[in-house]
């Protein structure tokens, strides 16, 4: 974790938490797993009355919308200062000091005269970290740890990635059930139907960039921007990034009107060391299997979207190649991800999963199924 702020305290370091402060922070991890994973952390806020009772619930929606805080405080609406300064806010996550998309929540907090703040888990990064020292400072009483374990692991992998100074990653994966992209003579469009497509159109437009390698370039010429179901752009269009050493034509599809850049690396690191030094925070991976392979196997992955379709092909071009895992113990594994809806879901013919790193288990004892066998 980058220097400048320090973890927040556990429960049991003296901040003290009532019953109803309790219930509210539950209830604010759960609004939080609302929100869609991204640039920003998964966010929840509650605010209590005086005698408990939740009068507002708030959560991030995604880069650009209001942060979890703002949104409680709309729900709330207009209270009277002596009133505001009897309220309770619970947030999953330190309130932050920052300025980027939105206004800083702290200063919004202060500005609504909420009396008392109670939060699970420090912020950490210098970009936006401070939000309770602000706070404190302007009167508000601040309280932190409640439930902060389970704060740090709904956002283990934003965290992680906040860490190591890099954009969130996610990784896209349209395959069949033998987990191949395209078949022997190189067809791949398309595997999936319109329903996963515009599905992953949609994950496409929340994200800073989207970043294919030079093979997929030359051999599928796709353009790499975000559309509508009805084949229009979206409204907010990604960066388009080419990852990798050979030239890309001059009437290639992703120069489009000019917002693309070429990554002349093959190393997964070093692409997004470069990417965030141009202030991407979200970076969508589009293929192909190398670019897919490389970023797996350096654990950069940090989210995937697999859209599986029904078909069978036998042959063709695997998915994800050698990964350098020898035995099934070594295998990375992966969890369902229900942020921002449902980790499993049917998108007409095909299947949808969404998924996350998993920590490695303590042990890998045998099944019963595995016993008998």
């Amino acid at each position: 974790m980058p220097a400048g702020h320090a973890p927040a305290p556990a429960a049991g370091s003296g901040a003290t938490f009532t019953d109803a402060e309790r219930s509210a922070m539950e209830l604010a991890l759960a609004e939080a797993g609302r929100g869609v994973r991204g640039a920003n952390p998964l966010v929840g806020a509650v605010v209590l009355g005086p005698d408990g009772t939740v009068r507002a619930v708030g959560h991030h929606r995604g880069a650009g919308t209001p942060h979890a805080e703002a949104a409680a405080l709309d729900a709330l609406g207009p209270v009277d200062p002596a009133e505001a300064a009897l309220l309770t806010m619970a947030v999953t996550l330190e309130p932050c000091n920052h300025t980027g998309r939105t206004g800083p929540c702290a200063g919004a907090i202060a500005a609504a005269g909420i009396g008392r703040v109670v939060y699970a888990t420090a912020d950490g990064t210098d970009r936006a970290g401070g939000g309770a020292e602000f706070l404190a400072a302007r009167g508000t009483e601040v309280a932190s740890g409640l439930l902060g374990e389970r704060a740090r692991e709904l956002n283990h992998r934003w965290f992680a990635a906040r860490a190591a100074q890099r954009p969130f990653t996610t990784l896209h994966l349209a395959q069949t059930l033998d987990g191949r992209i395209a078949a022997a003579d190189g067809t791949s469009q398309w595997i999936t139907g319109p329903a996963a497509r515009d599905h992953s159109h949609g994950v496409r437009a929340r994200a800073d960039a989207i970043l294919a390698g030079t093979g997929t370039v030359l051999a599928d010429n796709p353009r790499l921007t975000a559309r509508n179901a009805d084949g229009t752009a979206a409204a907010r269009q990604p960066r388009r990034v080419v990852m990798g050493r050979r030239e890309v034509p001059a009437d290639a599809a992703v120069r489009g009107d000019g917002n693309w850049t070429q990554l002349a690396t093959h190393d997964p690191s070093e692409a997004l060391a470069a990417l965030a030094a141009d202030g991407t925070d979200h970076v969508m991976i589009e293929g192909g299997a190398a670019i897919a392979t490389a970023f797996l196997a350096a654990d950069l992955v940090d989210e995937v979207w697999l859209y599986q379709a029904p078909l069978f092909l036998g042959a063709g071009r695997p998915a994800v190649g050698d990964l350098g895992i020898g035995t099934l113990a070594d295998a990375r594994r992966w969890r369902l991800d229900d942020a921002g809806g449902p980790a499993h879901q049917r998108l007409g013919d095909d299947v949808a999963l969404h998924l996350e790193p998993a920590p490695a288990p303590a042990h890998n004892a045998p099944t019963r199924a595995e016993e008998r066998n």
